[in-house]
């Protein structure tokens, strides 16, 4: 809880008090007789006492819990903006204050400020502190002048100029590859499922992070032109296209307040004028029409309803980041997904062993131990996969062939572990797998032992995901993803998805959700799934984005408006299940609260509803209300 909403709970707690000193404490006697706030008293032995009047005991609770509205309805008339729901609640309660009815003016105010906290506490809740997307700009550039290296700002470098980047340093502008061999972790830009080799001639593009050798790459954009700039423009101009849901009480005190205040005027002057009824009666009246017309029970109830479907989310593992996000969710037509990290853990293992010459352990063996010295995402998935300790003393003379694999004595055997360009390089006869993924070869001595393929696992519920979407009304299943064409589609092959989109770059997967979204019918909403940062801009730029939030990208979780926060991409369905039920129990409560109001606005200007009859269709609609609103606070298989 901020500082803010807890002077906002102490003042609660603290009008509280004093209105029920107020209304049943005891008799404030006072020195003395003072203007306006005393009334004069005959005490027992027959002299004259004076007690604090009942509108003054009232009107401290009520400027504890409700300066801050009317100084946001006096600030907002100063500006223009007369007919909201601040100034809809100063005139309701200041009139109720007005005609003797003080407990009624404070306990309205009262109850506004719990549901203003309520609403308040939800969207804080919701929303974490998250790293900002500016943490993917490269610090520095080693640029190559005059023979020397300097380290300088990356958008002092110019296009042409010669840069050095070292193991472990992040590539800082777009160029190609003039010296050095390496692997690229381009996963935060691309997604890809694998570290990319990158040699002489080849493309690199700013963001990714340098693994393993020397790189020198000529500069071929400035770095405002560069994939890391794009990708923050990307982000902030899909974020200024996003329509969010306008707030419903903003929106209906837009047109009630006016309203309400209109026929309230009308009922005071219009009677005496035609002689029905007399000035003070018209005017008692036209403030008890006031004080009914008071929306405290929308106020309260709207919030506190998609409060309860916040906190039920919540409960289910779903951070949704404002009440705003479930009615778009709840209105979900197409899901269009990333693939690493969102429907597949992210994490490479060995899924597959094929071993020709020799059981499924050695081959494995032999490949764990040939790679024990390498660093590479494949050796360590290797090594994982094998389980046991590695001996040193049975592995010698090993060499690493970059963009290749390794060749290494075991056990004095000479082993060669690689891709198919290594088999060619020694003479052996392969042939290739028909399993997805990346194969790593095995050959001793001339001879083909066999064969390991290592990809990205599939989650296991991400087939369970699609079914249950599709058990829900959504109409299309989409998968964007900058992998390979192969893996791409094998995935959205095995879960069942409706479309497959790969070797797609940040601004390609932008540009295939803009056409989703023209083919959206009627109310319908496009809901986007990711984790990476290369994510983050279509994050933006769908009507609801989704981040997984126990190993996603800080920028995904910033952009998104719901996290998962098991990663589990089955919980998406369990969102919009909760995102349909708490809209259900909003229609319900709206529905309620304007019928009950109406009622008693009708009574009240004919005369036949007193003070009581008003509270009700305040405070007891508003009880009625938030008992419905809790429901949304359980599971969405509960009642």
């Amino acid at each position: 809880m901020t500082n803010k909403q807890k002077k906002t709970l102490w003042r609660i707690i603290a009008a509280a008090v004093l209105l029920v000193w107020a209304m049943f404490g005891p008799t404030l006697w006072l020195p003395a007789g003072l203007p306006f706030v005393s009334v004069g008293r005959t005490a027992a032995d027959g002299t004259a006492a004076f007690a604090l009047a009942a509108w003054a005991r009232f009107l401290i609770p009520y400027l504890v819990i409700g300066w801050d509205v009317l100084w946001r309805a006096v600030r907002n008339i100063a500006h223009g903006q007369v007919f909201d729901e601040n100034f809809l609640m100063a005139i309701a309660t200041v009139g109720a204050l007005f005609i003797g009815e003080y407990a009624e003016a404070v306990f309205v105010m009262l109850f506004y400020q719990v549901g203003e906290l309520f609403q308040s506490y939800a969207v804080g809740k919701s929303r974490q502190s998250i790293a900002e997307l500016m943490e993917i700009r490269p610090d520095y550039a080693n640029v190559e002048r005059d023979g020397q290296v300097e380290q300088v700002d990356p958008d002092e470098v110019e296009v042409g100029e010669t840069i050095v980047i070292k193991a472990g340093e992040r590539v800082p502008l777009d160029g190609v590859v003039l010296e050095g061999r390496s692997d690229l972790d381009t996963a935060a830009l691309t997604g890809e499922s694998l570290p990319r080799e990158v040699q002489g001639g080849d493309d690199v593009i700013s963001g990714c992070v340098n693994l393993t050798g020397l790189l020198k790459v000529r500069v071929t954009k400035a770095f405002e032109e560069s994939t890391v700039s794009k990708i923050l423009d990307l982000v902030e101009n899909a974020g200024s296209k996003k329509a969010r849901a306008e707030n419903f009480i903003t929106k209906f005190a837009r047109y009630y307040t006016p309203a309400v205040v209109l026929a309230a005027v009308a009922l005071a002057v219009l009677p005496p004028l035609i002689g029905a009824m007399t000035w003070s009666e018209s005017l008692h009246r036209a403030l008890i029409f006031l004080v009914i017309s008071c929306p405290c029970a929308l106020v309260i109830s709207v919030p506190l309803s998609f409060f309860g479907g916040i906190g039920g989310a919540s409960k289910a593992g779903v951070l949704v980041k404002g009440g705003a996000y479930l009615e778009v969710l709840s209105r979900t037509q197409i899901v269009v997904f990333d693939k690493t990290g969102t429907l597949t853990k992210g994490v490479f293992n060995v899924t597959a062993i094929h071993p020709e010459t020799c059981g499924e352990d050695q081959l494995l063996e032999l490949a764990a131990l040939a790679e024990s010295w390498s660093e590479h995402p494949i050796a360590r998935s290797l090594r994982e996969a094998y389980g046991k300790d590695i001996d040193s003393g049975r592995v010698a003379d090993v060499e690493e062939r970059s963009g290749r694999g390794v060749r290494a004595v075991v056990d004095g055997t000479e082993i060669f572990v690689g891709n198919d360009k290594l088999m060619d390089d020694i003479g052996v006869s392969w042939h290739p797998c028909h399993r997805v993924g990346t194969t790593v070869h095995v050959a001793s001595a001339g001879e083909y032992l066999g064969h390991i393929v290592i990809s990205d696992e599939v989650k296991e519920d991400a087939a369970r995901a699609v079914s249950d979407l599709k058990a829900l009304g959504v109409a299309r299943t989409v998968m964007l993803t900058g992998d390979a064409q192969a893996v791409g589609e094998s995935v959205g092959k095995q879960l069942g998805l409706d479309e497959v989109h790969a070797q797609l770059l940040p601004a390609d997967k932008v540009e295939r959700v803009e056409e989703l979204l023209a083919k959206k019918t009627g109310k319908g909403c496009l809901a986007f799934v990711g984790d990476g940062i290369n994510d983050a801009p279509v994050l933006s730029r769908a009507d609801v984005g989704i981040a997984m939030g126990g190993l996603g990208s800080d920028a995904a979780i910033e952009a998104a408006d719901v996290v998962l926060m098991d990663d589990k991409p089955s919980k998406i369905a369990v969102a919009i299940r909760i995102a349909q039920k708490t809209l259900v129990i909003v229609r319900q409560n709206i529905a309620f609260a304007l019928g009950v109001k109406a009622l008693v606005l009708v009574l009240g200007a004919l005369g036949q509803a007193n003070m009581w009859e008003a509270v009700f269709a305040d405070v007891g609609v508003s009880v009625i209300a938030i008992l419905n609103a809790m429901r949304a606070m359980k599971g969405p298989g509960q009642q």
